[in-house]
């Protein structure tokens, strides 16, 4: 049995429905009830006994995208020592280890605990998804202009992020593998500009700098992997396909 968290985010779903197909058994956990999950809350603990429950797997891809993911991974991990696994996946991001943003580095503490738990492990770092970025353009849909950070990124289709998942579930513990990046890096106003496009939309793009420590981590691209990356699916490509399905011509 695979327990996965953070079963209804935008990683979860493809992965839990790729395992299912893939012949596993599965068990989502969220806060909330649905066919194939289990009622948990990471942040207290409640319910993961009865999560694990017959498991003998967990990806963790759960995350309130903030600096207290930690705490969810340290409740994860107690239960665990309750009831043993045989291999723990978690879902990072690349760059952790050296970035300043606050989220990135508490990212990097949850790989360490686990690290230390002595729970056999395996961690996969990701680069940015395609709807994370795409996010940044869909809440600006009603400005006259498209306005966007000043460094790069590398976004990855969250279906192949997936598919490396269950990979690494059939390839059992394997610690830190390497890093599963999108196939360009394309500065942000680039992706603007291909975003627009496909949803033909006429706007300026603005660019803006990121400051402080963080915006000097994002400039020197330290959340950036090594080309090319191992997907192979384009912003591009995403874009146009969130535009046929959003009704733009």
């Amino acid at each position: 049995m695979i327990l996965v968290t953070g079963a209804t985010g935008s990683l979860g779903r493809p992965a839990v429905d790729l395992l299912v197909q893939s012949g596993h058994n599965v068990r989502g956990l969220s806060r909330h009830p649905g066919p194939g999950r289990v009622v948990a809350d990471l942040s207290i603990g409640v319910g993961l006994a009865d999560a694990l429950a017959g498991v003998t797997t967990v990806i963790h891809l759960a995350t309130g995208a903030n600096a207290h993911d930690s705490q969810q991974m340290r409740q994860l991990l107690r239960a665990i020592a309750e009831h043993p696994i045989e291999h723990l996946i978690f879902m990072s991001i690349v760059g952790v280890g050296r970035h300043s943003l606050s989220y990135y580095r508490d990212t990097h503490l949850s790989e360490q605990l686990i690290a230390a738990s002595g729970i056999p492990y395996t961690i996969l770092r990701g680069t940015q998804f395609h709807s994370f970025v795409a996010r940044l353009f869909t809440a600006q849909r009603r400005l006259p202009v498209t306005i966007v950070p000043r460094f790069s990124v590398q976004p990855v289709a969250v279906e192949e992020v997936a598919g490396r998942l269950v990979e690494l579930v059939d390839a059992g513990p394997s610690r830190r593998v390497p890093d599963f990046a999108g196939p360009e890096q394309l500065l942000f106003r680039e992706l603007a500009q291909q975003w627009n496009t496909a949803h033909s939309r006429r706007r300026p793009v603005w660019t803006i700098p990121v400051p402080g420590a963080a915006g000097r981590s994002f400039r020197d691209g330290v959340h950036l992997s090594s080309l090319p990356g191992d997907a192979r699916v384009p912003f591009s490509a995403y874009a146009h396909e969130h535009a046929q399905a959003n009704g733009s011509p």
